[in-house]
Order: C-alpha cells, then sequence, then structure tokens
C-alpha cells in the first residue's frame, strides 16, 4: 500500500515548512533528557583518565571552565532558533540553516555543513567504538571473576561493533527527533545509573585505599613533551564531554511554542549542565583518587574494578542502552538534511518520496520509506566499518571534541549573535565576545594537536 507523498504532506495544515510538525509537544523535561543523552554519554568515562593528566588543580579548572562556555555557548545559540526575532521570528529548524538565514554566507555556510555532518559522523564511530569497549568489558569481567585477575582474558572487539551496527540498521528507521522522546528518556536513566555506578566505585576504591591518590600536577612524564601532549590531548576529551550545540537547534525544534522556545532552552541548559558537571565531577575526582598514575582511559572497563563483577556488568550493560539512544541523538540531523535535500532534488522520484505501509502480526503498522532505508543503511554500516580500522578511545574522543569545540560550539554562535542582536564592532561585549572566542580557539588548537599526535602515536605502536 502506497502512503501520501510526504511533500504533499508538507503542504498541510499539520505540518510547517520542511515538514516539521506544526504541533509541537516537547517539555523543559523532554529537552533536558535529550540533551543529557546527547552530553552524558561515553566520554565521561574518559574524564578520570584526563583529570590523571591535569593534575588536581588543572583537571577540575578545566572541567568548571568548560562547563561555564557550555552554557554561554548554548544561551547564545538558542538566540538563534527564531529569525529576526527570538519569540516570533521565523524558525530555523537545524543549526546549519541558522548559520545560512543569520550570516547570509554561502561559504560560511558550507564550512558548518561540513564541520558539522563531520562531527556528527564522527561521533556515531566513537559511539560505536565505545559500545564495544562495553560488551567486551563484561566479557572480560566474567572471565576475570572466574579465572582471576592474573588471566589473560583478552577479547576483540570485531564481533559487538556488528552486533551494535545490527542493531542500528533498526532503531534508525525512527523517523526523527519528534517520535524519538521515549528512546531519550532510556538513555537518560541508563546514563544516570552507569555514572552513579562510576561514582560510588570510585569513592569505595578510595575508602579501600585509605587515602586520596593523584598529585598536583598529574601524571608524570619522562619530558615535558610528553606531558603537554598528555595535556592537550585531555583538554580535547573533556571538550568532548560537552558541547551539544550541533544539535541544540535540532531539540530546541520538538519544543511547545509556550512559553518561547529560546527561555525554555535556555532553562533546560542550564539544569542539564549543572546535573552533567556534578557527575563529570565527581566521576572524574573519584576515578583519580582511587587510581592515581595508573587510571585507566576508560572508567569503567580498563579494569581498576574488578568487584562485585555483577556490578561492573550491569553499568557496561547500562552504558550500551545509552549509547544506541545516543548514536540516534547525533545521528538523526544527518539523516534528516540528507533525506530533505534528495526530496527537493527529486521530488517526482518514488523511490526518494513514497512510503509503504506494512503490516506485520503482532506489531503496529507501520511505514517503508526505501531512500530512507538505503541511506540510513549504509549511513550506519560506514560508522561501524571505520569504527573497526580506528579502534583507539581516547585519541578519537581528543580529535572529535576539539574540532568541535571552536568552529561548532563558539565561533558561528558569537557570529550570530551579533547579527540577531544588531551588537556593533568595538562595542564592550563585541570585544568581550571576541576574547571570549579567541581563548576558546587557543583550546581546540591545542587539543587538536594532542590527539592527532595521540592517535599517531597509538597506530604506530
Amino acid at each position: 500500500m502506497v502512503d501520501q507523498n510526504p511533500l504533499e504532506v508538507a503542504n498541510s495544515a499539520s505540518c510547517g515548512d520542511h515538514g516539521n510538525p506544526l504541533i509541537r509537544t516537547g517539555t523543559l523535561w523532554s529537552c533536558v533528557a535529550h540533551i543529557i543523552t546527547a552530553v552524558l554519554g561515553s566520554g565521561v568515562l574518559s574524564l578520570a583518565w584526563s583529570i590523571a593528566q591535569l593534575g588536581w588543580i588543572g583537571g577540575p579548572i578545566s572541567m568548571l571552565c568548560i562547563a561555564i562556555i557550555t552554557y554561554i555557548s548554548s544561551y547564545l545559540l538558542s538566540d538563534c532558533y527564531r529569525s529576526t526575532d527570538p519569540v516570533t521570528g521565523t524558525r530555523n529548524h537545524s543549526y546549519m540553516e541558522a548559520v545560512r538565514v543569520n550570516l547570509k554566507s554561502r561559504k560560511q555556510s558550507w564550512l558548518c555543513g561540513f564541520l558539522l555532518y563531520f562531527i556528527m559522523y564522527g561521533i556515531g564511530i566513537a559511539y560505536v567504538m565505545t559500545t564495544a569497549i562495553s560488551l567486551r568489558a563484561i566479557q572480560k569481567s566474567n572471565c576475570y571473576h572466574t579465572e582471576g585477575h592474573q588471566a589473560s582474558c583478552t577479547y576483540g572487539d570485531t564481533l559487538y561493533m556488528l552486533i551494535f551496527g545490527a542493531v542500528q540498521i533498526v532503531v534508525s528507521q525512527i523517523p526523527d527527533f519528534h517520535n524519538m522522546q521515549w528512546l531519550s528518556v532510556i538513555a537518560a536513566i541508563m546514563s544516570f545509573a552507569y555514572s552513579f555506578i562510576g561514582l560510588g566505585l570510585g569513592l569505595a576504591k578510595v575508602i579501600e585505599n585509605g587515602s586520596i591518590k593523584g598529585t598536583l600536577s598529574g601524571v608524570a612524564t619522562t619530558t615535558v613533551a610528553a606531558k603537554l601532549w598528555l595535556a592537550f590531548q585531555a583538554l580535547g576529551d573533556i571538550a568532548f564531554a560537552y558541547p551539544y550545540s550541533i544539535i541544540l537547534l535540532e531539540i530546541q525544534d520538538t519544543l511547545k511554542s509556550s512559553p518561547p522556545e529560546n527561555y525554555m532552552m535556555k532553562k533546560a541548559s542550564l539544569i542539564a549542565i549543572l546535573v552533567t558537571t556534578f557527575f563529570y565531577l565527581c566521576c572524574g575526582c573519584f576515578g583519580y583518587a582511587a587510581f592515581g598514575d595508573d587510571t585507566p582511559g576508560n572508567l569503567l572497563t580498563g579494569f581498576g574494578f574488578y568487584e562485585p563483577y555483577w556490578l561492573i556488568d550491569f553499568a557496561n550493560a547500562c552504558i550500551v542502552l545509552h549509547l544506541v539512544g545516543g548514536y540516534q541523538v547525533y545521528s538523526q540531523p544527518v539523516f534528516a538534511v540528507a533525506e530533505r535535500w534528495f526530496s527537493k532534488k527529486y521530488p517526482n522520484s518514488a523511490f526518494v518520496n513514497n512510503f509503504y505501509s506494512f503490516k506485520i502480526p503482532m506489531f503496529p503498522r507501520f511505514q517503508v520509506n526505501p531512500f530512507r532505508l538505503c541511506f540510513r543503511t549504509v549511513y550506519v554500516i560506514s560508522t561501524t566499518g571505520i569504527a573497526m580500522l580506528f579502534p583507539y578511545f581516547n585519541q578519537v574522543l581528543g580529535v572529535l571534541g576539539a574540532l568541535n569545540f571552536w568552529p561548532l560550539a563558539i565561533y558561528f554562535p558569537v557570529e550570530m549573535y551579533f547579527v540577531q542582536k544588531k551588537i556593533g564592532t568595538w562595542t564592550k561585549k563585541w570585544i568581550a565576545l571576541q576574547a571570549f572566542s579567541f581563548v576558546c580557539f587557543l583550546v581546540t588548537v591545542v587539543g587538536v594537536i594532542g590527539s592527532i599526535e595521540g592517535l599517531i602515536s597509538a597506530k604506530l605502536s
């Protein structure tokens, strides 16, 4: 059975431009759930390692600074959801659309689009790796429990990556953000669960040790250069753990119009950032206090913890469930832009535009679009394949975090804010925001350098 062409639906009374539903049902708490699903992800597990490289002074201060920067970025960007007026202006449904409308520069729009979808694609790769690491950790935990802590217990990642990819091929058929609130809620609950477990295990380890490990300067290295590389990579990892600006406008587009979306988004951002920062500081600091210079790159899978093995298994299972949703949060904007582009490019193509309705016994009727099925399947297969080639967790997180941090989380929001608020050159606010942007640019430069060096070293070793 062939259903109505979505281009016709897009022009109906129930839909807005680009086929987005006019009736948005998102609330403050669904918005917070989306943000936490996006932010409180695999990055939290590398924070103890990051603090270990930066030490007791540099680690927590860096984390607090990036949290503040993230809130400022989200504050600026949330006012760019509507053009001209933040309450009554025309909606910008995506980050790239906001850049195109506000900056009116084809080059900047193309640069933004390239960086935006490259980062989202990269995060998908990172999530495939993290899921495999967590599934492997469950197997290793059971092995250590049975065979003893000195057993080899060595397992590969390939099978687990393939399993995760197969699951994502199915889950990727969820139409869009408006249909996945339930998945974000489940993912957010899972992220709280494994964060609490990581926090509790770290605290218990500190109590068991009877002392707080670590130093003010962090892990000692043989040379100053080696210390700098690791510190730069740690900054990249922390940067990866925070900014969600690349999907902020897509999340904001799910909110009801009253109260104003920018007001609700700022409030949701503040709540989500306060919650995640609390968990980040606790997990990172207790992890470093527990293991000191031996802090693993991934707190729950690096096996500083061996017992209780069932709790380690449960925590890693929660990570896997969370990443099923997290992968979708970052993939749905890519799916949406590709499907809109092809729909406009080939308006008369049945393969691109027609939906076919199917009914399987004991399941509700569902719709399949041939292009959506093929494109999303190929997308998932490609992220899975690349993850198999570059299975270097901390280094990949550092590169992605650093690349995302300045251009997408800082530069474009600041430039759009200048246009939106009509801020003149060399005014006090203009100077302050430009200085803010420059400092963040320096963080991105050192983060990229350190992470790429770490990735090259890991590949060669």
